[in-house]
C-alpha cells in the first residue's frame, strides 16, 4: 500500500496478536502526524513481535515499545522509533476500544507506544492524550489481553503481565465498509449496501 498516495481515513491495520486479531481504523482529521507514524512504522514491519508489556484490567493495554521484543536490551515502556511527535489533542473521548498515543510528561513526547482504552471511559485522559484510532473489530481479544494476570512492576502499579502476548504483525489494508444493518421487509437484519 502506498501510504503517500492513500488517504489515511480509508485504511484499515489489523493487529494480529497472540490471543487473536483486532481491527482498528484512524482519525486522520484529529490527529493527522500520528496516524501518518503509525501507518509508516506498521508498514515498516517496527511492531512485529513488540509485546503488550502493561495492562491494567478495567483501564487500559499499552504495547509499542522495541524494548519488549524478545532479545532486546532496554526496559519495556522506555523504547521508541528514535523521534517524538508533537501533541495532537481533541476532543476525542477516551473510551473503551480507543486507541491513544502513550508519551513522558512533556505532551509532545509521543513515539511508537500506544495504548488501547479497556474500560468505558477513562475521562481523565480526555485532552491530555492523542486519541488517534479506535478498535472496530475485535474487543472480545481486547479483553482476553485485559484480564492477563499481572504482577507489580518496578514503578510498583501492578500491571506487568505474567504471560507474554505480543502483536506478531500488523496488516494494512483498505478499510471496509461496516455500515449499519438494516431490517429488509421481512424484519430480518441485512448488511446495507454500499
Amino acid at each position: 500500500m502506498d501510504l503517500e498516495q492513500t488517504d489515511p481515513s480509508t485504511i484499515e491495520a489489523a493487529l494480529v496478536t497472540d490471543k487473536g486479531t483486532m481491527v482498528v481504523t484512524f482519525f486522520p482529521e484529529q490527529a493527522p502526524k500520528h496516524v501518518r507514524s503509525f501507518l509508516e512504522l506498521a508498514q515498516q514491519g517496527f511492531y512485529n513481535g513488540i509485546a503488550f508489556h502493561r495492562i491494567v484490567r478495567n483501564f487500559m493495554v499499552q504495547t509499542g515499545c522495541p524494548n519488549s521484543k524478545l532479545g532486546a536490551a532496554g526496559m519495556p515502556g522506555t523504547g521508541g522509533p528514535g523521534y517524538r511527535l508533537p501533541a495532537e489533542f481533541s476532543d476525542l473521548p477516551h473510551t473503551r476500544g480507543t486507541l491513544s498515543m502513550a508519551r513522558a510528561q512533556d505532551p509532545n513526547s509521543a513515539g511508537s507506544q500506544f495504548f488501547i482504552v479497556h474500560g468505558d471511559h477513562a475521562d481523565f485522559l480526555d485532552g491530555q492524550y492523542t486519541v488517534f484510532g479506535k478498535v472496530e473489530e475485535g474487543l472480545d481479544v481486547l479483553d482476553q489481553i485485559a484480564n492477563l494476570e499481572c504482577e507489580f512492576g518496578p514503578g510498583g502499579e501492578k500491571s506487568t503481565p505474567l504471560e507474554r502476548v505480543e502483536i506478531k504483525n500488523i496488516e494494512l489494508r483498505t478499510r471496509q465498509d461496516r455500515g449499519e444493518a438494516v431490517g429488509d421487509e421481512e424484519g430480518n437484519e441485512t448488511a446495507e449496501e454500499a
